[in-house]
């Protein structure tokens, strides 16, 4: 039940965050820019935007392991779960036994919000270039 309620608070940050970053493009850029160094600061943008969202979504299940003492510190629990949503998975911090499932379903969370941030940049590009043809 815990992690089914992580799940879905991180999907909702990150439907959140998606919703910001298409406002704020939309809003900004009604004709999509046509040049390199307007493309390119466009892109750099969305993605800081993006990983402030990916580090608010990492946030909430380090905030989790430390409210519920499975890490020592919190130091530790933010590390353990940006290497464990990223997928990186050092291995040098562990969960307790019991709650060591979760490990697994924020990994895979985190590959699922990450394909979403892909596919908004994948749908950006395709607008841009798009317009050139």
């Amino acid at each position: 039940m815990i992690a089914a309620l992580l799940v879905a608070g991180t999907v909702a940050v990150h439907a959140g965050g998606l919703g910001f970053v298409l406002a704020r493009i939309m809003k900004s850029h009604a004709q999509p820019p046509r040049r390199f160094w307007p493309i390119t600061r466009l892109l750099v943008r969305v993605t800081w935007l993006l990983l402030l969202i990916h580090v608010a979504e990492i946030s909430v299940w380090a905030l989790f392991f430390r409210w519920e003492g499975l890490l020592p510190d919190a130091e530790s629990a933010f590390y353990f779960s940006g290497v464990t949503y990223t997928t990186i998975g050092y291995g040098d911090l562990l969960l307790p036994k019991p709650w060591r499932i979760l490990g697994p379903v924020e990994g895979l969370t985190g590959i699922l919000m990450c394909g979403l941030s892909a596919s908004l940049f994948i749908a950006l590009v395709t607008k841009i270039y798009a317009r050139r043809d």
